[in-house]
């Protein structure tokens, strides 16, 4: 086995569907049940290794442990304590990637969960829009493919636009502001470092970073390191960008302002002596990632199968917008 292949397993809510009916039901990764029984099997079968570790093996070119693991949650929901409680029993490390315009903005959502409760919860039977006309809300299966609709919409025009469209969405269909809790507190943070969690910059708005001016785009990368340095101490030069949106210029911004490491949502594994550390792969977990799934999804070979699924869904959105 390469010593120097590092797997990278993203999370993003680990919870049941009930506990936060408010909150779009795709961010849950794992159930309690489901991630703790994954959890059980990679201490069987791997080695978790935390983020400082796997700095130190790039800097000194090293190798890492045989059959490494790093642990990633995105968007710091509330609800990590779920995920952190399984972890520590184990005594696995994590990394925490945060969205620091959230903490103690109790009256900020994430603008796909404000889209989940607006076309969710609206008596509405259709929703007009300049920009894709008129989406049918007349049962729970056009409600879902009109709302991916207006998400896949979003993540492709500038975020200007991509925000008043999401307020615009709002407005129509009459949603009230979602009143749950979406983001641990810098409280919460702060002790979660001190147990050991990892935290690196996600934005400070989690914008669509290739949807960005310039000027906005290098305030959302400085802005995050600078209010993570401010409210938990010394941050490490990690990165993750939100959606795993990024290109050439996004890169060279992180570059620039001299972070070592970035993760994207490109599937498939790491060999750190070949790989551009500033666009490092992962492997995503979703509720429907059963535990002989999640196996074969840690193997080689089961990695290529993810990124070959991947490139067909490209693929097939590029032809979507081509019609």
């Amino acid at each position: 086995m390469n010593d120097f292949m590092l797997r990278v397993l993203t999370y993003h809510r680990v919870a049941n569907l009930q506990d936060s009916p408010t909150l779009h039901p795709q961010i849950i990764s794992a159930t309690p049940k489901n991630f703790e029984k994954q959890m059980r099997f990679v201490a069987a079968k791997y080695q978790v290794v935390s983020m400082p570790q796997v700095l130190e093996a790039i800097a000194k070119k090293t190798n890492l442990p045989p059959r490494a693991i790093l642990i990633t949650f995105d968007d710091a929901y509330f609800d990590f304590g779920m995920a952190w409680s399984i972890l520590k029993s184990l005594k696995m490390p994590a990394t925490l990637f945060v969205p620091t315009a959230y903490p103690d903005q109790p009256e900020r959502a994430f603008w796909w969960d404000r889209l989940y409760h607006a076309v969710m919860n609206t008596s509405r039977r259709e929703l007009r829009l300049n920009a894709l006309g008129n989406l049918p809300l007349s049962g729970a299966k056009m409600r879902a493919e009109s709302l991916k609709r207006v998400q896949n919409h979003i993540k492709n025009v500038p975020h200007h636009d991509a925000t008043t469209l999401i307020d615009e969405v709002c407005e129509k269909l009459d949603s009230k502001p979602l009143v749950q809790k979406s983001v641990l507190s810098w409280k919460e943070l702060r002790q979660l470092a001190q147990e050991g969690v990892t935290m690196c910059a996600h934005t400070q708005t989690h914008p669509i970073m290739t949807q960005l001016t310039p000027e906005d785009l290098r305030r959302e990368v400085i802005g995050s390191q600078g209010d993570l340095t401010r409210e938990i101490g010394a941050t490490l030069p990690i990165f993750c960008y939100p959606s795993g949106s990024h290109d050439d210029a996004v890169v060279n911004v992180l570059r620039e302002e001299n972070f070592t490491v970035a993760f994207t949502t490109m599937k498939g594994q790491n060999d750190l002596r070949t790989a551009d550390l500033l666009r490092l792969r992962r492997t995503n977990m979703t509720r429907r990632t059963s535990l002989p799934i999640f196996r074969v999804k840690l193997m080689r070979w089961g990695s290529y199968m993810d990124r070959w699924r991947q490139k067909r869904k490209l693929r097939k959105r590029e032809k979507e917008k081509k019609i």
